[in-house]
């Protein structure tokens, strides 16, 4: 088995920052080039809603602008002595960009954190996690959030 590069997808929330720790390690074992990603969810795509695209456009550049910043100082100390990363914000339907990622870079291990949506959260998303697995043409390790701490 050969592991050129690692893609590690967030949404920035806890079980993501679970899951880093995880892609770190494995891309530093391997001497794997590390892809950091994160989607912006386009939310006119998912509902099928019209929207007018002229306030959304604005509203994305805005989140986008947002995300790539958050992006540039996620996990400082984590990737702190790491050369071989990258980091990107896409738009999208996040399990679809995430897979397109994959393909288009030739990315042979998904690390990626799992939680669980509840309510209408789950009903208008579903789990982001669940899809890249369903979809993704190489291996996904999914991290869930421990239960024990300490």
């Amino acid at each position: 088995m050969e592991i050129k590069s690692i893609l590690f997808p967030t949404d920035f929330s806890e079980g993501s920052s679970n899951a880093l720790n995880y892609a770190v390690d494995l891309s530093k074992r391997y001497g794997a080039k590390l892809h950091i990603v994160h989607v912006v969810h386009t939310i006119y795509n998912v509902t099928g809603w019209y929207v007018p695209h002229t306030s959304l456009d604005e509203v994305y550049k805005d989140l986008e602008k947002s995300a790539q910043k958050e992006l540039e100082s996620y996990a400082s100390e984590e990737l702190r002595g790491f050369k071989d990363i990258e980091r990107k914000v896409l738009t999208g339907i996040p399990h679809e960009v995430i897979v397109q990622f994959v393909k288009d870079n030739k990315i042979d291990l998904i690390v990626m954190g799992s939680h669980s949506r509840k309510g209408i959260d789950r009903v208008l998303f579903g789990s982001t996690a669940s899809q890249v697995v369903r979809f993704a043409p190489c291996p996904v390790l999914t991290v869930r959030i421990s239960i024990y701490k300490g």
